[in-house]
């Protein structure tokens, strides 16, 4: 008896401990996950240009600008609806006038006060032509900004001026320190109102962010956020895949399946609003001729891109895309469509056999790809085709300042608006700014002007598509193809969401 009773006592003392294990694992793995650092990395290929929104208007900088500083109002990326930010409310007592009261108690990293002062101050440097802020369109039918009492700001404009919501929820109109930009740089130490702080900018290697511990609306999860200089693309999936970083975005075709073959990590993509192109500086010759333009544009063939794409991106004629505001779906294959013996026949009759030009890109991969495809295509119809490549930064300014000939360029289409793709980018009134085609046509810059100053939102897409069409009949820009705008990142990240613009904030992401 005795042997049994020792023999069952024994197997109870065995299944109570094997209990005990299984239950203090858990309890650690919980804790493990819980005590999984508050710590992201996210990898860019190119180094921001500056960290101030006023100085700035580049993707890599936006990256930096959105989750350091805010704005008035922001789109929520579901709905693509215009709601309050900063702003709390905001009434329009004429058609020319903007009262927007704002939220209280809010303040700057830096501890100066939010308030209309700072709006002000804000928008009057973005407005100032001494600064040339790249962004300056965005506001310019603004023709003042006053203050009516410290919490209230009134916006006036020369006339109606449909997209301004959408302007003030452009990553470009964030609201700076006025106390911070008056007394030192903030492009190179940005203070914003958000939910992350400016910690360090070791240029070309990372910038580094801590969370903001007083942020208005509760700080976030994450401790600290690093913006990692990786200039090969191959190399940040190495360090994604070996929890070296744990962001990434626009992920080049040639990636995605190694990334998706990943166990550890997530891949999220999405139909987005940017669009890259092929364009062509208008200020020199044969550049500047219609038929040199057809002709390129016939011998291209970009679905040939597109397939190369994997399922990140689109092809449609269309300049302004089906995510953007103006959008027409008869202009989706309205352009040149791929034809060699009509490109063939355009440069005989023309006088352009054997002619040669360069194409400039970035260093980044996606532009070189569209390079290296369009240099063999063009040479197939009997243009000698060179690519020029440079870095990112060294890219921006030497295009804004129209040394080129043609060049391959995005557009992000922050705020979802035609208006606010087709102003920038090809209105006359910015050429030597963001008009970098240096692109003039007055039919085309009076239905832009117009779609501007209608408040009527029907009227307002038929000018935007009137003008696409012009400017697709120009063939000012060919467009490569429409973004699905993509990211990987790994397991232990929750909250990450793209907007369709590409756009990401961290301030809801948290690490499990």
């Amino acid at each position: 008896m005795s042997k049994k009773i020792m023999f069952y006592l024994l197997v109870f003392l065995l299944v109570f401990a094997a209990g005990c294990s299984s239950s203090s694992g858990s309890d650690s793995d919980s804790a493990g996950a819980s005590n999984v650092p508050q710590e992201l990395t996210y990898a860019t290929t190119s180094d921001a240009v500056g960290l101030s929104p006023i100085d700035t208007n580049d993707s890599v900088s936006s990256n930096v600008i959105a989750q350091v500083y805010e704005t008035l109002f922001t789109r929520n990326p579901e709905t693509m609806e215009i709601e309050p930010l900063l702003a709390e409310s905001y009434e329009t007592p004429d058609e020319n006038t903007w009262e927007i009261k704002l939220k209280e108690g809010i303040k700057f990293q830096d501890g100066t006060d939010f308030n209309a002062e700072a709006v002000k101050y804000t928008f009057d440097q973005f407005m100032d032509e001494d600064r040339a802020a790249p962004r300056a369109s965005l506001l310019a039918p603004v023709e003042s900004v006053e203050v009516k009492d410290d919490y209230t700001v009134v916006i006036k404009t020369t006339e109606p001026y449909g997209p301004l919501l959408a302007a003030l929820s452009h990553t470009n109109a964030s609201i700076v320190s006025p106390t911070a930009d008056k007394e030192g740089d903030i492009n190179s130490e940005p203070v914003g109102t958000g939910p992350f702080a400016f910690e360090e900018w070791a240029e070309g290697d990372h910038i580094t962010l801590k969370k903001n511990e007083d942020y208005w609306q509760g700080e976030p999860s994450l401790e600290t956020v690093t913006l990692k200089v990786v200039p090969e693309y191959s190399t940040a999936v190495s360090m994604l895949e070996t929890g070296e970083v744990q962001f990434l975005d626009k992920i080049p075709a040639e990636h995605l399946s190694r990334i998706e073959s990943m166990s550890d990590v997530e891949v999220q993509t999405k139909p987005g609003t940017p669009v890259y192109y092929l364009g062509f500086n208008m200020e020199k010759e044969p550049f500047n001729d219609p038929e040199f333009r057809k002709a390129v544009a016939y011998a291209v063939d970009r679905q040939a891109y597109v397939d190369q794409l994997n399922g990140l991106g689109v092809k449609n004629d269309s300049i302004i895309g089906p995510k953007v505001f103006g959008y027409d779906e008869n202009a989706k294959d309205a352009g040149y469509p791929y034809d060699v013996e009509k490109a063939k026949q355009i440069i005989e009759e023309n006088g352009f056999t054997d002619q040669k030009v360069t194409l400039l890109a970035s260093n980044s991969g996606s532009y070189m790809k569209m390079a290296e495809i369009v240099q063999s295509q063009l040479t197939e119809v009997g243009i000698d085709a060179e690519i020029e490549s440079m870095e990112w930064g060294t890219f921006l300014d030497t295009t804004s300042e129209g040394n080129f000939e043609m060049t391959f360029m995005g557009w992000t289409n922050s705020t979802a608006d035609g208006s606010e793709l087709l102003y920038p980018n090809l209105h006359s009134d910015n050429i030597g700014s963001s008009n970098r085609m240096r692109y003039s046509n007055e039919e085309f810059d009076a239905l832009v002007d117009e779609s501007r100053t209608l408040v009527d939102q029907k009227a307002r897409q038929k000018k935007l598509q009137e003008a696409n069409k012009i400017a697709m009949e120009d063939a000012v820009w060919i467009p490569m193809n429409h973004d699905v705008v993509s990211a990987a990142y790994d397991k232990s990240v929750k909250g990450l969401e793209l907007d369709p613009t590409g756009e990401w904030k961290l301030y809801n992401v948290t690490r499990e």
